[in-house]
């Protein structure tokens, strides 16, 4: 009948459960303090429902599970090794692949192998540990994402799409030889988890080959990217999820991967390019960093694991399970009136920190406070994504104050029931309902790089 709903529900059944330990106010209210207000520091043992990440947070399958006991340990040539490169070549069509223990592993190879002092690195909204890495080589990023993606309720179908004025103004000013890569983020963590179109990316590919600046893909959360592609970009709707990841990444000249995302891993990640001067720079630095070029500082399993996790991740009906368990979310957050950023993105829910509490000004960390809160209120951990996150500035030492101040509601991989998504939404409508009681944090301990992680604080 036309119009009318048809209900769905997860393509998989449960075959193993986890307990999970319920607390008490008073325990939350001391596990918080003990974690200096940072939802990092908690011990997952007293956490009731954890959206903190969907990195490595996920469920593996029997068929990855059944793979892990065929796990070839030799040190050098593990024959999953070769079957992880096969499964990358058929999926991402890139040549070569160098194995690493995780995405930022990945980041750190790619940025110390293309990177001179004094480059530039464009790219779509920063990612914590991709900027650090590109800076730590001696880059300064550059935001080159289209005006959409820093306003929360812009409805803008591709947010995360790349503006190709502020592109090429760049290369007009600093020169294309100061611009070894341009990193292009699909779909855009920072910005919502928000998507890139088909065409923008034609777009920056062609831009980019005429000053001779490669493309480099973060392609984390690629799968997600392809699936809204298909439902929402014109002449994607008859392919196939698999079919425009491969397009995808045709546009460009290489990947870095975080494997405990998208592949349905628990840790993992590579780094594979087209170009065999880049890959010898990496086959050679990986050994020094993180194990030999055919292990990459994992075991045999793990690269099993990954390469079946690849194959299962294109699957339609898997990719839209989880984009679906999102919406969900949203829909609920969204009939409370709960402000978070739109359109939904893949992966999680980011609550909108400066309209959720207007009355805390940046500068006392509003949307770390609502990570705090909500994790006092429920039980439920989130992560903050805002000034905290930003981190400072390398030369001036000042903070980054991003437009966007967030808490990301982090859904796991085949992990979580629609029940649980109907606990988080009401003690987030709960914390909303009382929210003029809130007050903000200051810092009182800073760690060097990354503060987000371990980062200190306490109530004003």
């Amino acid at each position: 009948m036309s119009g009318k709903y048809i209900p769905w529900a997860e393509p998989y059944k449960i075959k193993v459960v986890e307990p999970l330990k319920m607390t008490t106010l008073e325990e939350r209210k001391h596990a918080i303090k003990e974690a200096g207000f940072n939802t990092f520091l908690l011990r997952s043992e007293d956490v009731y429902i954890d959206f903190l990440t969907d990195s490595g947070t996920n469920a593996m399958s029997d068929a990855q599970w059944a793979g892990m006991m065929m796990g070839d340990e030799a040190y050098a040539g593990s024959k999953n090794f070769y079957r992880l490169e096969a499964a990358v070549q058929k999926y991402y069509g890139y040549k070569y692949l160098v194995p690493t223990h995780q995405g930022r592993g990945a980041e750190h190879l790619l940025s110390q192998a293309m990177i001179k002092p004094g480059d530039y690195v464009p790219g779509n909204m920063y990612f914590t540990t991709t900027r650090f890495h590109q800076e730590k080589a001696g880059a300064t990023f550059v935001d080159v994402i289209i005006d959409e993606a820093h306003d929360s309720q812009s409805l803008h179908p591709f947010k995360g799409n790349i503006d190709l004025q502020k592109f090429e103004d760049l290369i007009n000013r600093v020169g294309a030889d100061k611009i070894p890569y341009i990193c292009l983020a699909v779909t855009v963590n920072m910005a919502g988890g928000q998507p890139v179109s088909m065409e923008n990316m034609k777009q920056v590919k062609a831009l980019a080959d005429k000053h001779g600046i490669k493309v480099m893909l973060d392609a984390t959360r690629g799968v997600e990217n392809a699936y809204f592609i298909q439902q929402r970009e014109e002449g994607y709707a008859n392919k196939s999820v698999a079919e425009i990841l491969l397009e995808m990444a045709s546009y460009t000249d290489g990947a870095t991967m975080s494997g405990k995302k998208d592949l349905l891993v628990n840790i993992g990640g590579f780094v594979a390019v087209n170009d065999w001067d880049i890959f010898e720079e990496l086959r050679n630095m990986v050994v020094v960093y993180e194990g030999l070029h055919t292990y990459g500082g994992l075991a045999g399993r793990d690269m099993e694991a990954m390469a079946i996790g690849l194959e299962e991740s294109v699957q339609d009906q898997n990719i839209s399970s989880r984009v679906r368990q999102v919406e969900y979310l949203g829909k609920l957050l969204e009939k409370a009136d709960i402000p978070f950023i739109k359109p939904v993105g893949g992966h999680a829910i980011f609550l909108d920190a400066k309209r959720f509490y207007p009355q805390i000004p940046q500068e006392e960390y509003p949307a770390q406070t609502l990570a705090a809160d909500l994790y006092v209120e429920s039980g439920v951990r989130a992560m903050e994504r805002g000034i905290v996150s930003a981190g400072r500035d390398v030369k001036t030492g000042e903070n980054h104050k991003p437009k966007l101040e967030l808490v990301r509601l982090t859904i796991p991989r085949r992990v979580y029931t629609q029940a649980h998504f109907d606990v988080v939404a009401y003690w987030v409508e709960e914390l909303y309902h009382h929210r003029e009681k809130a007050k903000g944090l200051k810092m009182v301990y800073e760690p060097k790089y990354l503060r987000f992680f371990q980062a200190r604080f306490e109530r004003l």
